[in-house]
């Protein structure tokens, strides 16, 4: 009896063995107590992707309506075929220069809208806006003389009262002088034009005097120097900036001391979208026959002209020049190839980065961009001036609000 009580013992705890082996081979569907369970990929990826949230959905469906959403902005730009670097070479080799008009110790926290001439005695002047900010009610007229191989320490020069200044711009007439004219006023559109002259190449200047009296909105040079015809008259660009930007020319066929203004030029709506053109800059191909690039909303340079010295002007017609609606500047040379500083970024409003010098030799219907006189990214250099000199040219810039850079350039360092 005690045998076969014996034998069920053992059969029973073979059973219980069977069981646990059978149990232990079942795929473990319980917590994990150490490593975690491994499980196997399953065979369709698309079931492991996350859920489609609202917004991607409407992407997607943006894109499927217009492919263009997708892609990402494409600014037109000009490729100058030198850097800073290389001009840079090319200038001093040829006996020329760039500097900054002061450094970091400057009696004001920014500076703007230089300008820059030659003056009798060949000293270069140069000037601009500085104070706290633009627009700011201490900002005043600045100016600074390069002589003897350096800048001399920059003067206060012009304070009407106590409200922003703005847009210096120098402009000399051999047979009549040297003269700064500028604007004064807290707000753009009800600026006026007023102008000090200087009878000592720029170590003094006369009290400050309106260029056109009651004027509001700004009459005379606007921005970029004016030029004299062949006949002497002074021609200026100018433009307005009360509902609407409107640009014309300002001549005075007196020194200075009537002015004439032409009607605003034409602008079809169509083409430049938004606030319109400013701040012409002109030359004089032949006799008579005046030529004026325009700063404008459309992402690219306008361009007017006029056969009757500057009186009446074509419509405004937009150029293959991009530009970012920053100033520009053009000088024609005595062998009558232009030469113009700007910045070639085809985006309103866009960044001031690079500034570009290009030249053209048939009167600006092309242009070859000859260096590019900085190409810091995402920094500003803008509202470029450029004047002859007796031995080539003088530009000068806005370097980061911070300071003025201005570079003598050889001619021999154009070709």
């Amino acid at each position: 009896m005690r045998g076969v009580f014996l034998g069920l013992i053992a059969a029973a705890f073979l059973f219980v063995l069977t069981l646990q082996a059978q149990e232990n081979s079942k795929p473990s569907v319980g917590r994990s107590k150490g490593r975690p369970t491994v499980v196997a990929p399953p065979t369709n990826r698309a079931k492991t992707q996350p859920p489609v949230t609202a917004a991607a959905e409407e992407k997607e469906a943006a894109t499927k309506a217009d492919p263009q959403a997708a892609k990402p902005e494409i600014i037109p730009t000009r490729k100058a075929d030198r850097s800073p670097e290389q001009f840079l070479k090319m200038v001093e080799s040829a006996g020329g220069r760039a500097d900054f008009v002061f450094l970091d110790d400057r009696p004001f926290l920014q500076c703007h809208a230089s300008t820059v001439v030659e003056s009798g005695d060949g000293a270069l002047l140069c000037a601009w806006f500085g104070g706290d900010k633009e627009k700011a009610d201490n900002v005043a007229i600045w100016l600074a003389r390069f002589k003897n191989g350096m800048w001399s320490m920059p003067v206060k020069v012009a304070k009407v009262n106590e409200t922003a200044h703005w847009n210096p711009v120098l402009f000399r007439d051999p047979k009549k002088g040297t003269y700064l004219f500028f604007k004064v006023g807290r707000e753009i559109p009800l600026w006026e034009t007023n102008w000090i002259q200087t009878k000592d190449d720029g170590h003094t200047w006369s009290e400050p005097c309106e260029l056109v009296a009651h004027d509001q909105g700004g009459r005379g040079p606007v921005r970029c120097k004016p030029i004299i015809l062949h006949d002497g008259t002074w021609l200026a660009g100018a433009s307005t900036e009360y509902k609407g930007w409107k640009a014309f020319a300002d001549r005075s066929q007196d020194a200075g001391r009537t002015w004439v203004r032409s009607d605003d030029w034409q602008i079809d709506k169509t083409v430049i979208a938004g606030d319109g053109v400013i701040q012409p800059t002109l030359w004089e191909s032949t006799p008579g026959h005046v030529h004026a690039f325009v700063r404008t909303t459309a992402g690219f340079i306008g361009r007017v002209d006029s056969a009757d010295g500057g009186r009446t002007w074509s419509p405004v017609q937009i150029t293959d020049l991009p530009n970012n609606n920053s100033g520009i500047d053009v000088l024609k040379l005595a062998d009558n190839r232009l030469v113009m500083i700007y910045n070639p970024v085809g985006k309103n409003w866009g960044g001031r980065s690079p500034l570009n010098l290009a030249i053209s030799s048939d009167n600006g219907k092309t242009w070859t961009d000859f260096v590019a006189l900085e190409n810091e990214p995402e920094k500003e250099f803008s509202y470029p001036a450029v004047v002859a000199t007796k031995d080539g040219i003088a530009v000068s810039y806005t370097w980061k609000r911070q300071r003025v850079r201005v570079w003598q350039i050889p001619l021999a360092a154009l070709k």
